[in-house]
Formats: C-alpha cells, structure tokens, sequence
C-alpha cells in the first residue's frame, strides 16, 4: 500500500533463496506478478519506497520492508543452506502443525534439531551447529533432513555446495594515506573467499564494484574533504572452494569525509573545534595586546622601542629635551685662535741663583677678543661664556 501519488517503489525478489533481482515499478501500480509459478519452487519478495519526481525527487530510499514468500516452504519442503561455516540452517513453514526436526550428513546418524527457530509458537526451522572444520568438507556431501510428526516422516535430501552463505566482512576500517589515497580495509577469512564492494558519495546511488582475489582492500585517489565516501563489503566462497551462489549481508557501512559521525570523524571534529577554540584564544590576546601598545605608552615602549633616525628626528628630540632646546637657540660661532708659545731663554750659571721663575706666556689675545657675549638670562654653562682678560706679558730682566 503507497502513501499518495509522490512515492515510487522499486521491488526484489528470488527464487529458492537465490540472489535478489530488482526491479523498477511504473508509477501508482501496487503490486508484482509472476506468471506461472513453480508449486515446488520458493517466491521470495520486499519492496521499497522513496519520493518520486512529481513532488521533487529524493536520493534516498527507504529500508526494505520485511519478505514474504510462498512456495515450497508452505508446504513440509526443508530449505536449507550453511551458515558462516558455523552451522546448517534449515526452514521449513507448515500450517498448525508442530514438527520435531532430525538432520545428518549422508553417512551418519540423525540428530535432532540443537535450536529451534520458533515463530507464532511454530516451529518453522532449525539452526544446527556444526565444527567449521568439519563444514567446509562436509558441504560437499549430502545433507539429510527429516521432519516428524507422530507417525508421520518426511525425509529430504540436500546439496550444500553452492549453498554456503558466509558472515559479513568485519573489522571495516578506513584509513587516508601519504600518497594522497583513501583506503577501506578489511579482514578476509581465507582464500576461499571472494569479496564485492559497494560505495556511494553524498548518500548517492550505491555502485557496486567486484573486487580481484585476495585483496582486502578498496581505495579512492585524491578524495575530496568536502565530500562524504561510504562502503560496505559483502563475501562468498569462490570458484577455487566450490563456488557458492549466496552472497553474505553486506558489512555494517563505513563512512569518511564531511558529514561522517563515525568514531575517527568524531575525533577529527573534536580537533577542529579546539583548533578553532585556539584561533579565537589567539585572536583575542592578539587584539588585547594591541589595547595595550594604543592606551599604555610604557608598555608599547619597552616592548616596540623607538630608534630615532637624526636626520628626521632631532627636532622632535629637541622638542623633549626644552633646556637644550633653548641653549640651541642662541647663534654660537666659532672663529679660529691664533696661538703663539714663549720658548724658554736660557740662563747663564750666574743668573740663575738671582732668578728661579721663567714664565711662559701665551698670547690668546686674537681668541679672546673674538668670543661673543651671550645673553646671561638663559641657561647654560656659565664657564664657557665668561671673559676673560688677556694675560699681561712677563719679560725677564737679565
């Protein structure tokens, strides 16, 4: 049943527990025929929905609804099929009766079923456990069933080979590597087995791809940050094992990239938001520094020293500096001096007990005759602007 006429559905089905075909209905038509069925053969169906161009298309589809069959399980036919090479699975779906359910390898002696799949208080299959070992061999043998009912025996045989259905994948892991690749990888039971992928990005469409023997791993070049890359894997034994026509579930998704919430993505953002925490950190002690330099001269100072440059600062210098200023401003001009020196006279043995003094006179008269008289009001020292007079010649008397 559809919701209204903006929903388009898309349906798979199998026969005898075979791989799924799908198909794409028209529009507003419910339903999915077969002609002529097979009594003895098992009808398996789901359908799926997703909103349609009418109404603006969506990408995403809804789950799969839940099977229904009609066939040879409706009657005391046994399906059965290996599973995980752990143990054979058999179903069976019969009308109010309740069987006991018997099994064995050609060979050996039956033994009744170990666990029970019990629906509607019925018991509809079986789940018998079997050494991994032993299943890999054995599946190539004939598996024997019985079902029972008072008197009542139905005995049925059973060709496993191609009936092995393998658990999914696990440990999915994702891994963005030196040489610029993004690489899914995953652990592979044995090289009996064969592995198919399949992808999408951006919750796009799933395209599928087979994977070459042996090689656990699927790896995207050059991957784009902004985009989301999701996989998933699924397994069955190969043509070198006796090939089987069941496929495993697919794995449980593995996702990287811009929407992605799995565990390494969480960490991945954790990092970013303490890296945007530690820009704004950054940030605001940058500007309160700058606060700082603009409103306290100290501080800017002792940080950012100011070298000055002479040729454009020394009348800002002078500006600071009012005593020095006001020296400058008196006009100082410097003439050269003449400077003559008195060489000693020699003095006979009998002069020198009358005479023990010689002077030595300088004449400075063209020095001091030449140096201005400042103004006294203004400050300065007083030293170099005193007058002197010139010193008086001195002769000696021979």
């Amino acid at each position: 049943m559809k919701m209204n006429d903006c929903v388009e559905s898309q349906v798979r089905y199998r026969l005898n527990n075979n791989n799924w075909q799908e198909y794409m209905m028209s529009d507003n038509i419910l339903e999915y025929c077969f002609n002529l069925p097979s009594n003895p053969s098992r009808y398996e169906l789901q359908v799926r929905n997703r909103v349609n161009n009418n109404c603006g298309s969506s990408n995403l589809w809804s789950e799969w609804s839940e099977p229904v069959a009609w066939g040879a399980h409706n009657k005391t036919d046994v399906d059965c099929m290996v599973i995980g090479m752990k143990y054979v699975q058999c179903l069976w779906n019969t009308l109010d009766v309740n069987y006991t359910f018997y099994s064995g390898f050609d060979g050996e002696s039956f033994r009744e079923c170990d666990t029970y799949i019990v629906k509607d208080g019925l018991n509809v299959g079986c789940n018998q456990p079997e050494a991994n070992s032993k299943l890999w061999t054995k599946r190539f043998e004939t598996f024997l069933t019985k079902l029972q009912k008072g008197n009542q025996n139905y005995l049925q045989e059973h060709e496993l080979k191609d009936r092995v259905k393998l658990d999914p994948p696990s440990n999915l892991t994702v891994e963005y590597r030196s040489d610029s690749r993004l690489c899914f990888k995953w652990m592979q039971m044995n090289d009996c087995v064969e592995s198919q992928v399949r992808y999408r990005l951006n919750n796009n469409n799933w395209q599928e791809y087979m994977m070459s023997d042996n090689i656990p791993e699927y790896c995207f070049n050059l991957p784009s940050n902004s985009s989301r890359y999701e996989l998933q894997v699924r397994n069955r034994v190969n043509i070198n094992c006796g090939s089987s026509n069941l496929w495993s579930e697919w794995s449980e998704p593995v996702a990287w990239g811009a929407h992605n919430m799995t565990y390494s993505t969480q960490l991945h953002d954790s990092v970013n938001v303490w890296t945007v925490v530690m820009y704004f950190v950054g940030g605001a002690i940058l500007l309160l520094l700058i606060v700082m330099l603009l409103h306290h001269e100290r501080i800017r100072i002792i940080l950012i020293p100011v070298v000055p440059k002479p040729s454009h600062d020394l009348e800002e210098w002078l500006d600071n500096s009012k005593g020095l200023k006001e020296v400058f401003k008196t006009s100082y001009t410097e003439h050269t001096c003449s400077v003559q020196e008195y060489c000693p006279v020699p003095l006979s043995d009998s002069e020198s007990s009358d005479s023990s003094i010689i002077s030595v006179s300088t004449d400075q008269t063209d020095c001091y005759n030449n140096i201005p008289n400042p103004d006294l009001s203004h400050p300065g020292p007083s030293s170099s602007s005193a007058e002197f007079d010139p010193p008086e010649e001195q002769h000696v008397s021979v």
